[in-house]
């Protein structure tokens, strides 16, 4: 069904999109505001930051199944190995994209349309095309934080930098 590969094809040029984008921000972001952190309850920047890049990466190991212990795991790896460097950042959040697109397109139409994986921390089973679109806005919803903290913090930011 050419119409699926379309879709993903769609859905994959939104991710590179956010994936280039999110890039540019982390390159303009100050060594004095990494640790900075509006609330108690909320992410540093740093925090922020290694979460949304690693949202493909880890998102693909919980729609595989993965129970909490590996993907708890792969979180910390991601955050050991880029720190704040920008370019770090930017290289891990395009390779699993990468191993997400890789997956994604591995899957028959049938497979992506109606295959079934539930999380962990959850008891009820969502397909993958609901699970690429879910991941898409998880990191959208993230980079907008990034985008609003940075503009909190006087960076000269503005709605060209997201597209």
């Amino acid at each position: 069904m050419q119409a699926v590969q379309e879709i993903q094809a769609l859905l994959f040029e939104e991710l590179s999109l956010i994936i280039r984008t999110t890039g540019q921000l982390l390159s303009r972001i100050s060594a004095e505001h990494w640790e900075q952190r509006p609330q108690e309850n909320m992410r540093t920047l740093r925090e922020l930051a290694q979460h949304l890049v690693a949202i493909p990466e880890v998102d693909l190991l919980i729609l595989r199944e993965s129970p909490a212990e590996p993907v708890r795991a792969l979180e910390a790896e991601i955050e050991a190995s880029t720190g704040t460097d920008a370019a770090r950042l930017t290289a891990r959040f395009e390779s699993g994209a990468a191993l997400l697109q890789d997956y994604m397109n591995a899957l028959s139409d049938d497979e992506f349309l109606h295959k079934a994986t539930a999380p962990f921390y959850v008891n009820h089973p969502t397909v993958q095309a609901k699970w690429l679109i879910e991941i898409i806005t998880h990191a959208q919803h993230h980079r907008a934080q990034l985008f609003d903290r940075m503009k909190l913090l006087g960076y000269p930011v503005s709605m060209s930098d997201l597209y």
